[in-house]
């Protein structure tokens, strides 16, 4: 019994594992969309605002 445990508890890690390694669809569309400079994600398509004028 508890052999069975075990093997079931190691197959839903090794499905959990498998899931893990894909890929999210348009990750490196939004890696992309961060600023270099401070991190913040940019909404449209012009610069960051920490980039602009000095206030």
């Amino acid at each position: 019994m508890i052999a069975k445990i075990v093997l079931l508890f190691l197959a839903f890690i090794a499905v959990l594992a498998m899931f893990g390694k894909l890929r999210i669809p348009g990750a490196k569309r939004l890696a992309s969309a961060k600023c270099k400079k401070c991190g913040r994600y940019r909404i449209g398509k012009g610069p960051c605002p920490c980039t602009g004028k000095v206030r």
